[in-house]
């Protein structure tokens, strides 16, 4: 009798200001990369992580699957913002399933929300090694309505949204293949998007701490229009260095450096605030990842202002893929932005 295998995903990332498709093919030996790309989604179609013109993304999400000729309808995708919560716990030792029935009345003590608003799921961490008969556990709180609105455009646009992740935890997981050599340390991950930036800070390979802020690339292109009188479309260009009629990057330079110093000041705080809760622990790196990680000067920024080495996150540095199939500038240029899409590429049906 043959063996059922189980059936792969593809990552559908849809963020303030692009939605990202990455397939990947699952073998023994790792993973291929065999379909990338990126379509740009116009200003305000999605704000702070809610969608507000459902017809566009639904339309971006269907021409971006037809132009790369997708055939696997099945997809993985993602949520943050403020709408999710994700809070570790701690609780008396007890089983998964003990758990599963009690999870409930134990999130509704740590969520903002009315319980009945959220969908609630649980990873349990392990024991508390201070505390005899206590245990972690990961809590992980969406509302309701958000999942509905992104899976009500991915059923509109022809597709079976099979897996929900959390932005965060799809990062984890394609970090987990591309750093393993980072796995036993302590590092950072912060993913600098469109109108949110998430910090997630991992230990040993587990997520120990998280925050979601409101803001990203669009208070720099936001500032740009402001100060120097420009489309949002002119601002785009001058936010990542480009030229537009006169002005070009030196224009827009010191208004970049007063947006990075205000990112950079929030990053700063999280880590603080994460050396405040956790014993004496040293960060061994940041790795910067999202559209938005590559505007002029903030990786250095970053680096000096929080004295951690900084590298952009390459997604696909555990993955293979041919130069026949992809572009090496290309998959440079993109990697950052498709972080999160690649992760959600590495589910699969039978993980839900």
């Amino acid at each position: 009798m043959a063996l059922w295998k189980p059936k792969n995903l593809v990552g559908l990332d849809i963020g303030s200001h692009f939605v990202k498709a990455v397939e990947l093919r699952h073998h023994k030996g790792g993973y291929d990369l065999t379909n990338l790309g990126v379509a740009q989604l116009p200003p305000e179609a999605i704000v702070d992580g809610v969608i507000m013109d459902s017809a566009v993304v639904v339309e971006s999400i269907r021409s971006l699957f037809s132009h790369l000729k997708i055939r696997n309808k099945s997809v993985a995708t993602s949520v943050s913002g403020h709408s999710l919560i994700v809070k570790k716990i701690q609780l008396p030792l007890m089983t998964e399933e003990e758990l599963e029935d009690q999870i409930q009345w134990e999130a509704e003590q740590y969520i903002p929300f009315e319980i009945e608003e959220v969908n609630v799921d649980f990873q349990v961490l392990g024991p508390v090694l201070e505390e005899e008969g206590q245990m972690e556990v990961l809590l992980v709180a969406v509302k309701k309505d958000i999942i509905n609105d992104y899976a009500a455009v991915i059923t509109e646009a022809g597709l079976t949204p099979q897996v929900v992740d959390v932005d965060a935890f799809a990062l984890e997981n394609i970090f987990e293949v591309s750093y393993p050599e980072h796995l036993d340390k302590t590092v950072v991950l912060v993913d600098v998007g469109a109108s949110i930036m998430n910090i997630n800070v991992l230990r040993n390979g587990v997520s120990t701490f998280t925050r979601d802020i409101t803001m990203g690339g669009a208070n720099f292109t936001e500032e740009i229009q402001k100060e120097l009188g420009v489309s949002y479309e002119e601002a785009e260009v001058l936010k990542l260095g480009g030229h537009v009629g006169t002005l070009g990057p030196q224009d827009a330079l010191e208004v970049l450096r007063l947006t990075t110093e205000n990112l950079v000041l929030e990053i700063q705080r999280s880590l603080d605030f994460f050396s405040a809760t956790s014993a004496e622990e040293e960060i061994d790196g940041l790795f910067l990842c999202g559209g938005s990680c590559r505007i002029p000067g903030l990786a250095a920024a970053v680096e000096e202002r929080v004295g951690i080495t900084v590298e952009i996150l390459n997604p696909f540095r555990g993955i293979r893929w041919s130069e026949k199939g992809f572009d090496p500038d290309y998959l440079e240029e993109v990697g950052p932005v498709a972080a999160v899409a690649t992760g959600l590429a590495l589910r699969r049906i039978d993980e839900r």
